[in-house]
């Protein structure tokens, strides 16, 4: 919240401005294996801005992932109580009179969502004006094809291909490395590098005496990109993959909980990877992703975004973050179909982009604890 004092001005602007929040339990529509274990429900709390009337002013969504975000779930809560109670904490935040949202990213995702959401010239919803947020201009994504079975990772990929995706990311390293090259090796016999490009990540999975090994052979595939090969925190071991790697290396949960500007930078530089993840809930929300970016670009790293299994809330934000950073690379944007209640948004998808229908409305109606 270190540069948003503009956004918590615009609190000033509503009459009798009310802050709440609820918690939401999202479900998976069908279960979602990850490195971390197999995924079926996520917690996920909205914060909501309201007027002295009663008028919805303003969303956001607070969307941890249990076992990697820094956030202590059990004080999620407790924290958003506080803030609600108390909304000028927001604005010692915001200059830099205290640091207690540090300890907490996905609430600070989630309080600046809410704060851009309000003032918007057109309807709750909108958080920046761009070509995007006006239905003008689609995003590029990727497919995400989830840990699984050989057979139910080839019946998401031959999905992903039949919905038009033309680049795709397979998460690896729950299975067996052999069965992972053999399916990598059916697709590229499929699909040309010149007609589809493939991401894989690892989620750290890779010991790091195995991983220069393991790159070697998946570069036979001509890879896009690696996603955080080994686990995070050994950073000369990282370093030394980033300069020896025949395919380029993205850091990914490397940065979570980094939160010092001079020690991202450091990071960066002791790293020197071809690519960074910008996950804003795991990264400490809109202002601390953009540090990130522009850290990267003085540094000549290249970036993407990707969302972290939020809510549809969530994903519009990052989506429309995305259109005003004017990003031209496949971003990771999920596109709302992986849980049965979700938020009802005018996103939508096809052929592999996603758009904003600005005619279609926001249904807040379903939410519960």
């Amino acid at each position: 919240m270190r540069n948003s004092a503009d956004w918590v001005a615009r609190l000033d602007n509503i009459t009798g401005a009310r802050l709440s929040w609820l918690k939401h339990r999202l479900e998976f529509c069908v279960p979602s294996g990850t490195s971390r274990g197999v995924l079926r429900e996520k917690p996920t709390w909205f914060v909501f801005v309201h007027d002295a009337n009663g008028k919805l002013k303003g969303v956001g969504e607070c969307s941890p992932i249990p076992g990697l975000s820094i956030d202590p779930i059990d004080a999620i809560a407790p924290m958003l109580n506080r803030v609600c109670a108390n909304p000028d904490l927001l604005r010692f935040e915001a200059r830099g009179e205290t640091d207690e949202l540090a300890a907490f990213p996905c609430v600070e995702f989630g309080l600046e969502t809410a704060l851009l959401d309000i003032g918007n010239s057109r309807s709750t919803g909108v958080l920046f004006d761009n070509a995007f947020s006006r239905g003008e201009t689609g995003i590029t994504i990727n497919g995400l094809v989830w840990m699984g079975l050989p057979g139910y990772m080839q019946q998401q990929i031959d999905a992903r291909l039949d919905d038009g995706f033309t680049c795709i990311k397979l998460k690896i390293g729950a299975l067996d490395f052999a069965t992972e090259l053999d399916l990598l090796k059916k697709l590229r016999a499929r699909y040309g590098e010149t007609d589809l490009e493939i991401r894989v990540d690892a989620n750290g999975a890779f010991p790091a005496s195995a991983a220069m090994s393991r790159l070697n052979a998946l570069s036979a595939f001509a890879l896009h990109s690696i996603e955080q090969p080994i686990a995070p925190g050994q950073i000369s071991e990282m370093g030394d993959l980033c300069r020896r790697s025949p395919i380029p290396i993205a850091l990914d949960e490397e940065l979570i909980g980094v939160v010092e500007p001079g020690e991202r930078k450091r990071l960066l530089e002791a790293i020197r990877p071809q690519y960074l993840v910008l996950k804003p809930s795991l990264l400490g929300g809109i202002d601390a992703s953009l540090h990130w970016l522009r850290l990267a670009e003085q540094l000549g790293i290249r970036w993407w975004f990707t969302s972290a299994l939020e809510s549809n809330v969530g994903l519009n934000a990052i989506a429309q973050l995305v259109s005003e950073t004017q990003a031209a690379a496949a971003q990771g944007l999920g596109t709302g179909k992986i849980y049965r209640n979700n938020v009802p948004s005018p996103l939508a998808l096809a052929s592999g982009t996603l758009f904003y229908r600005p005619q279609a409305a926001w249904d807040y109606e379903g939410l519960h604890g």
